[in-house]
């Protein structure tokens, strides 16, 4: 079931006024990942604001998750001793069955009785498994005579469920699993909707089973016609013994009685069936034709048996396109909940940052609406993007809630600090107790705020590639750069809160001017003033008095070292003392899959609210990330400057297996921001390549593959990045869209002059009934209109896959192709990992994995 945008605080309503102190806790299971740690704190604080106990469960891939379904969900259901209740998925599962894998129903038990256990999924990976959205029912009237007289659709709807939809009739508390819709589904999923309950609907059918006159093949197409026991009846019981009286007439007769077809009256149907028992004593004489209007006879059962195989696998196509196009991102769902907590009036600072925060993090990840990998969007400045234009959308939103929420102050009780001039970054509050969000102008640095502005420049991975600083030409261009601004080496290696004031404050103007010359138009965002809707691109800062200063792309990047790397070893890099056997047994005891929850919890900690030292474990960890990027920087400048990556036949692949930064790369985190890193840098080269042959062109890079070796286990962590074009080309989408209407009206030009042959033919049979005919004539007349109908299926599925080839562009495939190798080779590979493009496979068994990889469609 989904639960659709419109009605995203209905569930929560019903929870809340059917909450009482002897209820069972609500079990929430978060991925580790910033943005469902954020989705998890706002839905925490709400729980709390209303007295609802909760208890949250780590989640690091699909092992905890199957093991959370054993030991925690299973013993909740009603039907094993527990009193049902809620489980929260945030995260996690939006890819599997989760009825399989929490163990919401039993094996022996042929019922869908999930034991009153209400499963909640928020999750912004893409393609979501339709069983969850158009099934998940637990239903109590399975009694298998009743489902047969009572239609099941019609159960649903009197459940609140129409399709698959919650309306508000629904009422919780029988159990089910609920997926909340961000809107994907109600405006994308309209034709998986209708042929999953298309499939579900029909009858069983053995595609392998013989064509001829078989029994079985009557005995589908009896069933096709006559139903079965929870599909639609096509026909009555008096068809049936019609059928059974024609078996026992001559072949002429038969085909007479039965012209009339399935949808005349009752009244005929009568009157046709009383008109052949009388005659059953008597001599066959040729019976007077009584078919009024003329019509085609009924099929044969082969006929019906090929029609449903043929339906059965257009919808099948339709299905196994969605499920094929690749992974890709939507919203996230700390944004989501944030519209969950607007709906109930609960919105506050706390928890805008915390979506906020959320949707940064997506970014600096590099989840795009077409899977992990590098963003297109920022050639025109400010921000990454992750969604194209419904992205900007979004971050539109929180601005203008940010304006709502943080209203301007008055000239006169400005400070004279930065960020009383909109053109300087923001270090510090306003007032001693200033909590406020502001919009800001952030460059495309990173972490400026806590390093020195030469540090910041050098390992930003948009700056880094455009500029070749794994080169010593690159870094040579950066200090042109720097030269051409007015700023000394010296002033730009100090802390950017210890540089001259007057550097910092023309800063801004000077970047916008110099920058282009070296590519690099999307450094700054634009020129804006006046509302936050004149300031596309902006980012978002928030100060805690004059205790600290971050922007959520900051909080973003220190949320993420503390879960890909591990808070313990943040005190030794920040001394700088630690030896390098020291910080090899750290990251080892780190990169241990039993120590990621602790990891988990460090940084939930890390979100407390704004009255507690909220920004001290932020600030603390910053040394954390800044080593993280440090490490990325060298490896990422090793790998290029060595010729390390090689080019395969789908993509490039490079391989981590040596250095002093080996052991961070065992993270599948990590890893995946160094791929993002190198990948850029490759696509930037393929660019600048291009223009200096021949002119401006567009190059959307090679899809790469980093594998990082973790010699404790034995094993190759590989991650498989998209080759670019992280947002929809919608000039593009609007011209195919052109083309599939087009071709849309030749197809029912066609069809329709198919339907006129039809009548003619069929008025054809009907002069003809009275007299002898081959009925094999008729047959492959059918068949020739059924290969017509199949190739404008097949037409129909062609524009399908166009559109989605269009409306998610280039997506990610690599998850597919790892699991159809696995599937093909005898490669030892574990998948693990919520992001189904990152794997682990054996150290022995990796050029062979490759080498099949190779071979396999790694883009959609």
């Amino acid at each position: 079931m989904y639960l659709p945008r419109s009605l995203i605080s209905q569930l929560y309503l019903q929870l809340l006024r059917s909450h009482h102190p002897l209820s069972p806790p609500v079990l929430i299971l978060v991925a580790l990942e910033p943005d469902a740690l954020c989705a998890c704190r706002i839905l925490t604080t709400l729980l709390k604001r209303d007295y609802i106990a909760h208890k949250i469960q780590p989640i690091a891939g699909y092992g905890d998750l199957a093991r959370a379904g054993q030991e925690l969900v299973r013993p909740m259901r009603t039907t094993d001793g527990g009193s049902g209740g809620v489980v929260v998925c945030l995260g996690v599962g939006g890819l599997v069955d989760l009825s399989e894998i929490l163990c919401l129903t039993n094996e022996q038990d042929e019922s869908d009785e999930m034991g009153g256990v209400e499963v909640w999924v928020l999750d912004a990976r893409r393609p979501w498994n339709l069983v969850n959205i158009f099934g998940g029912y637990s239903e109590h009237l399975r009694d298998r005579e009743y489902a047969a007289e009572m239609d099941l659709a019609a159960m649903r709807r009197g459940r609140g469920v129409d399709k698959g939809c919650i309306n508000r009739s629904y009422k919780r508390g029988s159990g089910g699993i609920i997926v909340f819709d961000d809107g994907d589904i109600e405006e994308d999923l309209s034709r998986e909707r209708d042929a999953y309950y298309a499939l579900e609907a029909m009858p069983e059918v053995d595609d392998d089973s013989d064509d001829g006159s078989s029994s079985e093949s009557e005995d589908d197409a009896n069933s096709l016609e006559g139903g079965s026991k929870k599909r639609k009846s096509w026909s009555g019981r008096e068809m049936e013994d019609s059928d059974d009286e024609d078996d026992e007439r001559p072949r002429q007769r038969r085909r007479s009685n039965s012209s009339s077809p399935i949808t005349s009256s009752p009244s005929n149907r009568r009157r046709a069936i009383g008109h052949d028992s009388s005659n059953e004593s008597r001599t066959p004489t040729p019976e007077p034709s009584f078919v009024s209007p003329p019509t085609s006879r009924q099929p044969s059962a082969r006929t019906l048996r090929r029609r449903l195989l043929r339906m059965k696998s257009k919808h099948e196509s339709i299905l196994q396109a969605y499920y094929s196009t690749g992974t890709a991102y939507s919203e996230p769902i700390s944004s989501l909940m944030y519209s969950l907590a607007s709906e109930l009036g609960r919105e506050d600072n706390d928890l805008l940052w915390l979506a906020i925060v959320g949707s940064s993090s997506m970014e600096i990840s590099g989840r795009t609406m077409t899977g992990v990998g590098i963003s297109s969007s920022s050639e025109s400045g400010g921000s990454a993007g992750w969604g194209g234009s419904r992205g900007e959308r979004i971050r539109q939103i929180m601005r203008d809630e940010v304006h709502r929420l943080n209203p301007p102050e008055g000239i006169e009780s400005f400070r004279d600090v930065p960020g009383s001039n909109t053109d300087v970054i923001p270090t510090t509050g306003r007032s001693p107790a200033d909590t406020s969000i502001r919009i800001s102008p952030e460059p495309r640095f990173l972490l400026v705020r806590h390093w020195s502005l030469y540090e910041s420049m050098l390992h930003s991975p948009y700056l880094a590639s455009r500029l070749h600083v794994w080169t010593e030409n690159g870094r040579k261009r950066l200090h042109k750069l720097l030269a051409k601004m007015g700023i000394s080496l010296t002033q730009c290696h100090q802390n950017y809160n210890h540089m001259d004031m007057e550097l910092k404050r023309v800063l801004r103007s000077r970047l916008l001017k110099y920058a282009p010359m070296y590519g690099l138009e999307g450094l700054v965002p634009p020129v804006a003033s006046g509302h936050s809707s004149n300031r596309e691109g902006w980012g978002f800062v928030r100060s805690w008095g004059w205790k600290a200063c971050l922007s959520a792309t900051d909080v973003a990047v220190i949320l993420g070292s503390i879960l890909e790397v591990g808070p313990s070893a943040a005190s030794s890099w920040e001394s700088g003392a630690a030896s390098s056997r020291q910080l090899e047994s750290t990251t080892k005891s780190e990169t241990d899959s039993a120590n990621l929850h602790p990891r988990f919890w460090s940084a939930y900690d890390a979100l407390s609210p704004t009255g507690s030292d909220s920004p001290t474990s932020l600030v603390e960890s910053l040394p954390l990330a800044q080593h993280l990027h440090r490490a990325i920087l060298r490896t990422g400048t090793s790998l290029l400057s060595k010729n390390q990556i090689r080019h395969l036949r789908a993509f490039r692949i490079a391989v981590v297996k040596d250095g002093p930064d080996v052991k961070l790369f065992t993270n599948p985190g990590a890893l995946t921001k160094l791929a993002l890193w190198v990948a850029e840098a490759i696509q930037v080269q393929e660019r600048d390549r291009s223009e200096s042959k021949m002119g401006k062109k567009k190059i959307l890079g090679t899809p790469l593959v980093l594998a990082g070796l973790d010699e404790d286990r034995g094993v190759y962590v590989v991650v498989g990045t998209g080759g670019g074009g992280g947002v929809v080309d919608f000039a593009a989408i609007a011209k195919k869209n052109e083309e599939r209407r087009a071709k849309k009206e030749a197809t029912d030009k066609k069809k329709k002059e198919r339907e006129e042959r039809r009548r003619k033919r069929a008025a054809e049979r009907a002069r003809r009934s009275e007299g002898e005919h081959d009925e094999d004539g008729d047959e492959d007349e059918e068949t020739e209109d059924s290969e017509e109908d199949s190739s404008s299926d097949d037409d129909e599925s062609e524009d399908e896959k166009s559109l989605y080839g269009n409306k998610r562009l280039v997506r990610n495939r690599f998850g597919i192709a790892f699991q159809e190798v696995v599937q093909e080779t005898s490669a030892r590979v574990r998948i693990d990992s919520f992001e189904h493009s990152v794997v682990e496979v054996q150290k022995e068994d990796l050029s062979g994995f490759l080498e099949a990889l190779s071979f396999r469609s790694v883009v959609g």
